[in-house]
């Protein structure tokens, strides 16, 4: 398409903020705050935008403001073109990890902090000392829409995503599969753990969900069977020092499971029953695709887990 320079000369571009801004926070107020602006000044704004898209943009709501079909449409090629624009102006195609200095958001399951961060915090110190880390807990349900408001760079979850649309980017790292794991002296159980100890023991459940129900639950529903759950945690690493004081069993990802029993003395056995593996995946949104600190960690992240699984 021909670029009409008559018409985009008579726009002015600092529009284009305060939507990113209004169409992320969904509040004047806050918007105004984002972007450095009175709270008239943003109103001002929203009204020039109004007009500019024949659209109200914003309507009012019980939980606050809440966007158009129209603003949401624009949210994502909005976005986009601002990340391009500040691209254009800034001089990270030149980076260096050895001398750039940079903050990544980075929101993850702390079963995949303890595989991958560790190993990227040696790497990074001794490679891009200039390179932070702010490592946040995730709720898998809003994990998308994380990405989409920019409170997160990048995000490591546990499944495939398939919800995610086009701009969410998605590569997996690594996939996981499951063990059973447990105090045998506390179970009277050696491994390899039966299905008739496996029903009969209560059971911990791992799970960044709401419910007391997993994928175990419908691998033993389809046989017929049920478990009992006697404590429901979304905290992976707290898991195993619960099972070394209890008769319980717990059914977790294997890497993690062969790490805790090393260390604890706990006895691992393959599960009785049929589970997939689990996929690690890492997200990010599509407007950092070009951005080369941004690919340069997503591809130190994608080499560290590889050798993660490789060992």
């Amino acid at each position: 398409m021909a670029i009409d320079h008559a018409h985009l000369a008579r726009l002015d571009l600092n529009l284009l903020v305060a939507l990113d801004a209004l169409l992320t926070e969904c509040s004047v107020t806050r918007a105004a705050a984002r972007v450095g602006l009175g709270q008239s000044a943003m109103s001002h704004n929203l009204a020039r935008l109004r007009r500019l898209f024949g659209d109200e943009l914003l309507t009012r709501a019980p939980e606050g403001m809440r966007p158009t079909p129209r603003a949401m449409a624009l949210a994502e090629p909005v976005r986009a073109t601002l990340v391009r624009i500040q691209a254009l102006m800034s001089r990270e195609d030149r980076f260096d990890p050895r001398t750039a200095e940079r903050t990544f958001r980075i929101g993850l399951p702390d079963s995949a902090e303890v595989l991958l961060a560790s190993a990227l915090l040696a790497h990074l110190t001794a490679t891009a000392p200039g390179i932070h880390l702010r490592l946040h807990n995730i709720d898998s349900t809003r994990l998308l829409d994380d990405l989409d408001a920019d409170r997160l760079d990048l995000a490591i979850g546990l499944g495939e995503f398939a919800a995610g649309q086009a701009h969410h980017k998605r590569r997996r790292l690594m996939t996981e599969p499951h063990l059973c794991m447990f105090d045998a002296a506390r179970t009277g159980v050696t491994p390899p753990i039966s299905l008739e100890d496996y029903v009969r023991l209560p059971h911990v459940l791992t799970s960044l969900r709401e419910g007391e129900r997993g994928v175990v639950d419908d691998a033993l529903a389809g046989l017929g069977l049920r478990r009992t759950v006697v404590l429901t945690t979304p905290r992976f690493l707290a898991v195993p020092y619960l099972v070394a004081r209890a008769p319980v069993v717990v059914t977790m990802l294997g890497r993690l499971a062969r790490f805790f029993a090393a260390e604890l003395g706990l006895s691992l056995s393959p599960p009785p029953v049929a589970l997939q593996d689990v996929a690690v995946s890492l997200l990010w949104h599509a407007s950092y695709d070009q951005d080369p600190a941004h690919a340069w960690l997503r591809q130190e992240i994608l080499r560290i887990a590889q050798e993660v699984a490789a060992g």
